[in-house]
Formats: C-alpha cells, structure tokens, sequence
C-alpha cells in the first residue's frame, strides 16, 4: 500500500524594501573621487589634517588682533573647501595666495606668516611650509648684474614655502635713479605670476606706506589676493603679553611691580617709536638685567622666589618715567 505525500504548501514570496544604501563619508586621508551622494564631515577634516591645532596655536602665540585670527581662520576655510569640492570633482582654479600684512612694528605680523606657513602646508598648497623673511638688504645689490643674483637666491631659498619681505616698500625709491629695487620687483613679478603653485609672498609695512608702493607698481597690487590689516594692542592686551613673557622665562611680576609696569607701558605707548609687542620684550630684559644687578649688589643669599619675584626697583628706573614714577 502507498501513500500519496501531501503537496508542500505553496507560500507567497517574501516582499523585501528595497535596499537603503546610507551615504558614503569621505575620508580626508583618502584622494579618491568622491561619488555624487557623499557627505564630507568638514569638522573633521581640520583635525586630521592638523589645522585645529595650529589655529589653536595662532590663538595661543598672539593675544588680541581678533580681525587678524578671523581673516586667517576665514583664508583656511576657503581652501578646505576648495579642497573637498576637487573631491567632488567640482571645478576650481588655485587660488591665489599672495598677502600684505599692514600694521605697526611688533604686532605679530611674522608670527601669523609662520602659522600661515604651517595651514599651507598642511592643506597641500606647500610642499615644505618653511618661512624665508627677508628685508631689501637681503634682495637688492649695490651695483650693476649685483641683484637678480641676490633676489633669486632669496626666491630659491623660499621655493615651496612662504617668503616674508618686511618694509617692502623699500625696494621701491623713485627719488634714485641709480637704484636698483626696481630690477628686485620686477624678478618678483615674474616669480609670483609663474611660480605661484610653490612659492607664496607676503609683503608686509606701514599701511600709508604700502599702499603708496601699490600705486607705483600696479603689477604688484594685482597679484595680492588679500590684505590683513594688524592693528595696536590695547595697554590690557600688552599687560597680557607681558604675562606670557615672563612666565615662559620663570618669573613673575610682584603686585607692585605688576602696577609699575603697567605706568611705564602707558608712558611708553605714547613715546616715539614703541613697538607693541617687541618694545614689552625689550622693556622685560631690561628688567631682567637690573633685577640680576640688584640681587648681586645686595650680597645677601638669594633663594628660588628672589630669583623669580619681578620688583618696582627693576621698572622704575627706566629713563620712561623721567624723575621718577
């Protein structure tokens, strides 16, 4: 006898959704194209590519000049952005990154060129990030065939980095007809204009000044993408640099000495030729100096706070106070 095994059930297919597939997240290592749907986490990209912490840095090195951290921040936004839409395949040309920085002596101009150096290179915009500072002692000759040699040889240096000309408005003397800045000029010229994918030039002075220079070498204006402008620190924002200073030497400043010192900063500020803060770094080894002379003369022992402690005694004999504080 046999038995007939009952059919097997007939079941309805299973209905599936169709497959969600989430984004893809662009990794800043990576230098892959970038498909149409990805999404770039633009907080992350600073990190890994060490910006933040040189940001931080800039923060740290200068206090005050908030339009100046600003400008900079900004500058580094825009290539980070330009960097993530060639991920993307979006057309772009390299921006030009040729600057003047404008201000007073002592406001942190170099050190915002050697931070700017560092995001360059960071970014990819450099292949080495150093920087060259150079004056027109360093670019112009005393004699015929005496300066392209001299300039190109400061450019060569500078090559894949970032080159500061300090007063550069010197290079230009149009009461001198036996000068030879012009030739220095026109060798930048051609350099910023062929070279600008390894070489950035920053030029930096007085604001009246520069902008006087522009209007004798309108090549040279048309070739600056942008202008930062550093302005004078505040007696508080000296004070405070003072601080830094100091500390970063082991010392510190007494409460009478604190409020001496802030009387010959507002004297100083007034005086001719003060320069923010370079005159605080001359002001703080004249201290130094006289503290040392003091502790000496006296021929007692010393201990640690002595050799720390900042006193009246080492400000107020400053030649700023005139017959005293």
């Amino acid at each position: 006898m046999t038995f007939a095994m009952p059919a097997p059930a007939q079941t309805a297919p299973a209905q599936t959704a169709p497959a969600q597939t989430a984004p893809a997240r662009a990794d800043p290592e990576e230098t892959a194209p970038l498909p149409d749907d990805a999404v770039v986490d633009l907080a992350a990209w600073p990190h890994r590519l060490a910006l933040t912490e040189v940001l931080d840095r800039l923060d740290q090195d200068l206090i005050g000049v908030r339009p100046v951290k600003a400008r900079v921040r900004e500058i580094a936004a825009l290539l980070l952005v330009d960097q993530v839409r060639a991920r993307f395949g979006l057309p772009g040309t390299r921006p030009t990154l040729h600057m003047c920085f404008t201000g007073s002596p002592g406001t942190g101009k170099t050190t915002v060129a050697l931070r700017m150096a560092e995001i360059l290179k960071g970014l990819g915009y450099l292949r080495r990030g150093h920087l060259v500072s150079a004056t027109r002692d360093d670019l112009v000759g005393e004699y015929v065939g005496h300066t392209a040699p001299k300039t190109k040889a400061v450019l060569q240096r500078a090559m894949g980095g970032v080159l500061l000309i300090d007063e550069a408005y010197y290079l230009y003397r149009a009461d001198s007809e036996r000068d030879y800045g012009q030739e220095a000029i026109e060798i930048l010229l051609q350099v910023m204009e062929a070279q600008r994918d390894d070489l950035v030039v920053i030029l930096a002075g007085y604001r009246d000044r520069m902008d006087q220079f522009f209007t004798s070498n309108p090549g040279m204006a048309s070739r600056i993408a942008h202008h930062i402008d550093f302005p004078d620190f505040t007696l508080d924002e000296l004070a405070a640099i003072a601080d830094l200073m100091i500390a970063a030497e082991s010392h510190r400043f007494s409460p009478a000495a604190r409020r001496a010192f802030r009387e010959y900063l507002a004297l100083r500020m007034a005086q001719p030729r003060f320069a923010n803060a370079r005159s605080v770094r001359n002001a703080i080894d004249r201290m130094r100096l006289r503290q040392a002379s003091r502790l000496v003369a006296t021929g007692a022992p010393v201990g640690r706070d002595d050799l720390i402690r900042l006193e009246p005694a080492d400000i107020t004999v400053s030649r700023v106070f005139g017959d005293g504080p």
